[in-house]
């Protein structure tokens, strides 16, 4: 079955109360996983989305935002101590072997101990990182490119593409950007994060950040009624927003996204929730 899970679909590394986690998704297309992101709560998303952890192979980060990022060795890990003994791949932007590294001594006594004591194949030994830039990112059957995107003031931030039998695009963070929407043009499924401005003075009061978070927030972001700006543009299939800012606003509610959206996107739209199961 090919279809994408949103596993986790707030923006921001808080979490809060009956409330969203931060951003990861699963992509399964022509026989592959991909995980795409890995923010708190990845690996509890993916478990209960029905994958078996050992059968994890490729991993896409799409910058190095806490959010986008800060489970990515737990997950690896975890599934290691379920069984995990074949190949992954972690693709990420510039910065990610020294993530990993820290990782990987952060757990050097678990890691050791485990491989004395229960027969298991040293971790490090199984896990590939590869460094990406924009272009083509990964080749074959199912081929990935990428796309680097405005998200100040990160600067390798980016979108992938993933073209199969079917094809997804997934924005990343990014500031509304017209060259996104030629590079997903035709997707059958175009994944967009998405910023509502009502929501965003809800935000600064509850984390007492200030103008310097108000700022980054417009500037680093795109407004939902811009998202629907891309997807007619690229002329989409379908559009799933995603990377909710604010996700955990309950005076929003979904209309309040699709309304926005609606005023550029006539296609059909629907708002993330975790868990969430697209079939393509």
């Amino acid at each position: 079955m090919n279809r994408v899970v949103l596993l986790g679909t707030k923006g921001g590394p808080a979490i809060r109360a009956g409330g969203a986690m931060p951003t990861s998704s699963l992509l399964e297309l022509d026989g592959r996983r991909v995980v795409i992101d890995c923010g708190l709560g990845v690996t509890k998303g993916l478990v209960e989305a029905g994958i078996d952890l050992k059968t994890l192979d490729l991993i896409f980060i799409t910058h190095l935002h806490s959010d986008h990022l800060l489970e990515l060795g737990p997950l690896i890990h975890t599934a290691w101590t379920t069984g995990l003994k074949t190949p992954i791949t972690v693709y990420g932007p510039q910065g990610i072997d020294g993530y990993w590294a820290g990782f990987m001594a952060s757990v050097s006594y678990d890691n050791s101990i485990r491989v004395y004591d229960e027969g298991r194949t040293p971790l490090e030994e199984l896990v590939t990182i590869q460094a990406y830039d924009e272009g083509l990112v990964m080749a074959g059957p199912l081929q990935a490119h990428a796309l680097r995107v405005p998200h100040p003031p990160i600067k390798d931030c980016f979108a992938l593409r993933f073209d199969g039998s079917k094809t997804v695009t997934f924005s990343g963070d990014t500031a509304y950007f017209p060259p996104l929407a030629e590079f997903a043009k035709g997707s059958d499924l175009l994944v967009h994060e998405a910023l509502l401005p009502a929501g965003v003075e809800t935000i600064i009061a509850k984390t007492g950040l200030g103008d310097k978070l108000r700022n980054h927030l417009y500037a680093s972001h795109t407004k939902a009624s811009d998202v629907g700006r891309i997807a007619h543009a690229a002329g989409v299939g379908r559009l799933a927003l995603n990377h909710l800012v604010p996700a955990d606003d309950p005076t929003i509610d979904p209309q309040d996204w699709l309304s926005q959206v609606a005023q550029v996107w006539n296609g059909p739209a629907i708002v993330g929730t975790d868990g969430l199961e697209i079939i393509l």
